[in-house]
């Protein structure tokens, strides 16, 4: 990993464009956000793999009590249309991914669990694999 570029075999693999890095990013290629947004989102991590045409908004949920993360993940759908909206000007489609703890695994979560992915979104416990971003995880 050179700065926010990611390598792979000495190739570019992605970039990171977490926190306000994405908007540098879009700004460099022509997207004005606040033509497009009324608010700007601020994810934990993006990572755009080029050779995909595709960006992967990853939110990552840590928690141990109730709170207002329940809450939060209701809104997959609205933030993945939100980010669909911001790279539709350079053709990259987007991807929506949470990064959950163990607490989400528990019996009452299920029923947003299965609502993420009903609108096209997707969650991990623990880990993230490299595969799921398309990701090469290996030489061969």
């Amino acid at each position: 990993m050179r700065g926010d570029e990611i390598f792979f075999s000495g190739n570019k693999a992605a970039q990171s464009l977490g926190k306000h890095k994405l908007y540098g990013f879009l700004k460099k290629h022509g997207v004005d956000y606040k033509a497009i947004l009324s608010k700007k989102l601020i994810p934990d991590e993006a990572l755009y793999v080029s050779n995909q045409k595709r960006v992967f908004v990853i939110e990552i949920k840590f928690q141990g009590t109730t709170g207002s993360v329940d809450e939060k993940l209701q809104t997959s759908d609205f933030k993945k249309k939100q980010y669909q909206k911001l790279f539709r000007p350079l053709g990259t489609e987007v991807e929506f991914i949470y990064v959950l703890s163990e607490w989400f695994e528990k019996p009452e979560y299920r029923d947003v669990l299965n609502y993420i992915r009903s609108v096209g979104c997707h969650y991990y416990f623990q880990k993230l694999p490299l595969a799921a971003l398309g990701l090469p995880t290996s030489k061969t």
